[in-house]
């Protein structure tokens, strides 16, 4: 499986294009993704989100009214996205252009999206709702702010569970196997075996 990424905002999201048997699918909408889909002249059909933090959420109305996508999210993302008034809640000065999702993702062994198979794992701790989806063929995970390359995801936000997003990586991700790459919400590529072994919020030796 092939992919595009592009990083944009100021907290330097990343997002991931994949091109599915029926059409692209876009995983999350960082600020200027709208902007760097059409400089790619792709027709997308679908935006999966991994969670609703603010940074991955950015573009969503524009990718939504530019190509008439669908929009999947977990349950507990779509106040996230459909609420301008959310994150003021929680005391940030944030806001965003409301959309609602199109449908509702939660955990299941498998999923088909555009023709593409998917595991869906529901990883909380970094946020509630927190999602990251799995093509078992191509060992490939797109983890949003799970997991990252010698860290893991804060969970000092509204709704983090320090304890939660560690457990939930060892419960569900390290089983995926070693040689299993990770698309990461933030900085570069990975692999659950280099995370299992190196990353210092994970060694154990119950896991080694």
């Amino acid at each position: 499986m092939t992919y595009e990424s592009f990083c944009g905002g100021i907290f330097e999201t990343n997002c991931y294009l994949l091109e599915a048997p029926d059409g692209w699918i876009l995983f999350d909408a960082p600020d200027g993704a709208c902007a760097w889909l059409e400089s790619r002249n792709v027709d997308l059909k679908l935006l999966l989100l991994t969670h609703g933090h603010v940074d991955h959420v950015q573009d969503v109305a524009r990718i939504k009214r530019r190509f008439r996508c669908s929009i999947g999210c977990h349950p507990l993302t779509a106040p996230m996205i459909s609420d301008r008034e959310f994150f003021r809640s929680f005391g940030f000065e944030l806001e965003i252009e409301p959309v609602e999702p199109d449908f509702f993702i939660e955990e299941t062994p498998a999923r088909n999206f555009l023709g593409l198979e998917m595991q869906v794992l529901e990883v909380p701790g970094h946020c509630p709702g927190s999602l990251c989806f799995f093509l078992r063929k191509d060992r490939l995970l797109i983890g949003g702010d799970v997991l990252f390359a010698g860290s893991i995801g804060r969970a000092d936000l509204p709704g983090g569970d320090i304890d939660l997003l560690i457990d939930g990586i060892r419960n569900k991700l390290f089983p995926l196997g070693d040689e299993a790459a990770v698309l990461s919400g933030h900085g570069p590529a990975t692999k659950i075996g280099t995370e299992r072994m190196a990353n210092p919020f994970l060694r154990s030796t119950d896991f080694r």
